[in-house]
């Protein structure tokens, strides 16, 4: 290990943003400690020599609490914490089904919440590092066919602001990441098309300047699709639900 490597945990990194987000900054000189359900397919991203594999599942708190001890062990210490896990699966979006809600809710929110409280001391008492979370777009305003997972997005995206006050008088950072439509197995499943399609290694490149080059509490992307649904954002009920009710009857 280089002497001063930055380093970086992400969690959801077996694919899509999360396994793009890995490989662009081991590809930049930082070490990155990966974390995700599927064993398999992160001993693969750790085939590179400067990542390392941490299976976890994020609705285990004791695990979370295991995985970081162990992350601290090998690496000495954390710069950045991205979390990034989250679950998806449009048909089961389309009837409210109280059980597929809680579970999308568990991961999404309430997995990242768990993480967040692991690695509170550390960074508070570091008094500096970062803290990202990555959201949605879906998270700005109410959707249709999405009863679990935008509220899931809605609900961190409401946290990482709420939390942002308390650690800023740490020194530590917080941000969240409000991503568009990008190309992984996720958004495979849409059988709508995806405006502003982007693949996932955009995705990596606006998350590394973000973190990295940027200060924003907000890293969104692509802008073209982000400030139309930051303008649909303020617009009062009954005009936003009649110009979405015109677009989904296309």
């Amino acid at each position: 290990m280089e002497k001063n490597q930055k380093k970086i945990w992400i969690t959801g990194a077996s694919s899509g943003i999360g396994k793009a987000v890995a490989l662009k900054f081991a590809s930049e000189g930082w070490r990155v400690a990966i974390s995700a359900r599927r064993e398999k397919l992160l001993d693969e991203l750790a085939k590179n020599q400067n990542i390392k594999s941490f299976p976890l599942d994020v609705t285990n708190q004791t695990q979370i609490r295991s995985v970081f001890k162990n992350i601290l062990n090998e690496f000495g210490d954390l710069d950045i914490c991205l979390f990034s896990s989250g679950t998806y699966e449009p048909k089961d979006e389309q009837s409210i089904d109280p059980d597929k809600i809680k579970n999308v809710i568990n991961v999404n929110f309430l997995g990242v919440i768990d993480c967040v409280k692991v690695v509170e001391d550390y960074f508070k008492n570091k008094k500096s590092g970062h803290i990202s979370i990555v959201s949605s777009i879906a998270g700005y305003r109410g959707l249709p066919n999405s009863s679990g997972y935008g509220p899931s997005k809605a609900a961190l995206t409401n946290f990482s602001e709420s939390i942002y006050f308390d650690f800023k008088k740490f020194g530590v950072r917080i941000s969240v990441i409000s991503p568009g439509f990008i190309k992984t197995p996720l958004t495979d499943k849409n059988a709508f098309p995806m405006p502003f399609l982007k693949t996932p290694e955009y995705a990596a490149e606006k998350i590394f300047n973000g973190l990295v080059k940027g200060n924003s509490f907000e890293i969104h992307f692509p802008k073209s699709l982000t400030f139309t649904l930051k303008f649909l954002r303020i617009l009062p009920y009954k005009l936003y639900l009649f110009l979405v009710d015109k677009l989904v009857k296309r």
